[in-house]
Parts: structure tokens; C-alpha cells; sequence
């Protein structure tokens, strides 16, 4: 099922990163997992937020580059390997992840991905049984 993801892009300088967590908690939206990746000149923030179209809007006004972009969300068991199950099931049938972030809880490890084709993605997930996560389910962890 797909997602709502924030992508912010960042100046490589002390404080952007606050400057966005306070622009987001003013408003009242949590952030329920982010990665950063970076280069010499900038980074992206991407984020899971409870209401991203809020999220949007508000850092819009603040004056921060940011788009929506849609994104899967999967659990699967908190043990050695069984990501590497689901993603051989992708591999398998040729699609393609640009990039990735998870986070482990207790007994299962909840994971967002990128594919570049989300339909198909979704179609092999539910084929192969992989428990999806519902958006709203996702913007509440």
C-alpha cells in the first residue's frame, strides 16, 4: 500500500535540521522515521510525517524545498535474513529499489522503500504474502 513521504532538501549547514523538526512540531505533526542522505552541498531529509500534506504546506511557507513522493511500507520478522527474503522477490522479478530505510521494533522490522515501479512492487508484496503497511498505519508508528 502507498505512502505519503516528505523529501526536504537540506544546506549542508549547523541548525537546518532543527529548523525543520521546529517547523514541523509548531505545526503539530510527528515524525515517525526520516533518513538523511548527503553530499558535499546538500543533504535530503526523507520522512514519514503523521499528516503530510500539512507537513508540506507548512515547510513550503518556511521556505524549505520540498516534494511528496510515494513510497511502500512492509513489516517483516525482526531476524537474520528475512529482509533478504523480500528483497530477492523483488530482484527476481527486475524491480528496482532507489533507496531504502527501516527500523527495527522488538519482533518485527518495519521497512520503507522506493521502487521504481510501485505497482508492480505492490503486486509481487501482496503476491509473496509480505505484510504491507496501510499509509495511515505508517504516519502513526
Amino acid at each position: 500500500m502507498k505512502a505519503k513521504q516528505l523529501s526536504i532538501f537540506l544546506e549542508n549547514k549547523s541548525g537546518r535540521l532543527t529548523e525543520v523538526t521546529d517547523v514541523l512540531g509548531e505545526a503539530g505533526v510527528n515524525l515517525s522515521a526520516m533518513s538523511i542522505a548527503d553530499n558535499s552541498d546538500f543533504g535530503i531529509l526523507r520522512c514519514i510525517v503523521s499528516d503530510p500534506e500539512k507537513a508540506y504546506q507548512v515547510l513550503k511557507e518556511a521556505h524549505f524545498a520540498v516534494k511528496i513522493t510515494d513510497v511502500i511500507g512492509f513489516v517483516c520478522p525482526n531476524t537474520s535474513g528475512s529482509l533478504a527474503v523480500v528483497l530477492r522477490y523483488l530482484s527476481q522479478k527486475g524491480i528496482f529499489i532507489e533507496y531504502m530505510y527501516s527500523f527495527a521494533n522488538g519482533d518485527v522490522a518495519h521497512v520503507v522503500i522506493r521502487p521504481t515501479d510501485l505497482d508492480a512492487c505492490e503486486r509481487v508484496l501482496e503476491e509473496k504474502k509480505v505484510e504491507l503497511m496501510a499509509a495511515n498505519d505508517l504516519y502513526q508508528l
